[in-house]
């Protein structure tokens, strides 16, 4: 039988499974039943690791613009398979992510717009695109087109 407090805490929002296991020894399971109220939340699909992870990709695509680095990065920090990582990133539309990552390169840019040396405003752009977990060949690309036409 599923816990009421990690039957809540699953329905709550999407868990993976690295979660719910340190949420189960956090409320004071042993190893053994930890096994068991995984497997059973699971069966139940409660537990779903491929919908957790394209949950989290849609989400930190959406809300917080990360770029598909920053997301498998962050999906592999909490021991999501492979798999899972690439299902969730077939969520993020091509077209989209292109018109995102121009959004935030023109803002950006736009922003250093008082840097007086060239050098330093490209710099300062594409650390801000790399921290955001877009791709070099991708920001490099669109810093080019963003300086061409300023």
């Amino acid at each position: 039988m599923i816990d009421p407090a990690i039957l809540y805490y699953c329905k709550y929002q999407e868990r993976c499974h690295n979660e719910v296991r340190n949420k189960l020894y956090e409320l004071g399971f042993t190893a053994f039943t930890v096994d068991e109220q995984i497997s059973e939340l699971i069966a139940t699909d409660i537990l779903n690791e491929e919908r957790f992870a394209k949950s989290f990709a849609r989400g930190k695509w959406r809300m917080l613009h990360w770029g598909r680095n920053k997301i498998r990065q962050q999906l592999k920090i909490r021991s999501v398979s492979e798999y899972c990582i690439k299902r969730a990133l077939q969520e993020i539309p091509e077209g989209d992510y292109q018109n995102m990552l121009e959004q935030l390169t023109i803002k950006k840019w736009h922003e250093l717009r008082t840097e007086r040396s060239k050098q330093i405003k490209k710099a300062k752009v594409y650390r801000y695109l790399l921290q955001k977990g877009f791709e070099q060949e991708l920001v490099i690309s669109f810093i080019a087109s963003c300086e061409k036409n300023s």
